[in-house]
């Protein structure tokens, strides 16, 4: 493993956190608790790993720059406004909520979770996707626009 490898272990760390999420989400129907509660837990620990290996990552590596092609940036933008967003806003979501189950307050835990929940999964499906984008299906190179025509830059989470 490489320094250039925490970018696609941050997808997996998210890719996983939504596994976990979707598991838990059964789970808790099912009325299974004690496997809800492990999936959660789970999906918490895949979070705060994610959270320091891309805090290490760009404490390096700065930002990545979606540049070309520049018919898809919009499109690209809009998705990591969204996702930068509700990232931020889910932190103090995730331990509020895991807070309330800690304490035994369900009732209170299941009211938070209803929104906790989308939100998370949101973000970890969409930090998957915008690292696709930036590294998979359009690669941005760092140093300049990829076309002939150059573009200002826009700093983007790499992930």
């Amino acid at each position: 493993m490489t320094f250039s490898d925490l970018p696609a272990i941050n997808a997996g760390l998210n890719g996983a956190s939504a596994v976990l999420l979707i598991s838990g989400y059964i789970f808790i129907k099912r009325k299974q608790q004690s496997s809800h509660a492990k999936c959660m837990i789970g999906a918490v620990i895949c979070s705060i790993v994610f959270l320091i290996c891309y805090l290490t990552y760009h404490a390096k590596a700065g930002a990545t720059h979606f540049r070309d092609p520049a018919w898809f940036r919009p499109y690209y933008l809009t998705l990591l406004i969204s996702h930068t967003i509700l990232a931020v806003a889910i932190v103090p979501l995730v331990i509020i909520t895991v807070t309330f189950a800690l304490k035994g307050r369900f009732a209170t835990h299941k009211k938070i979770a209803r929104w906790t929940w989308p939100i998370w999964m949101y973000v970890s499906v969409t930090g998957v996707i915008v690292y696709l984008l930036l590294y998979k299906i359009y690669p941005q190179h760092k140093g300049g626009s990829t076309s002939a025509e150059p573009r200002a830059a826009i700093s983007q989470p790499a992930y």
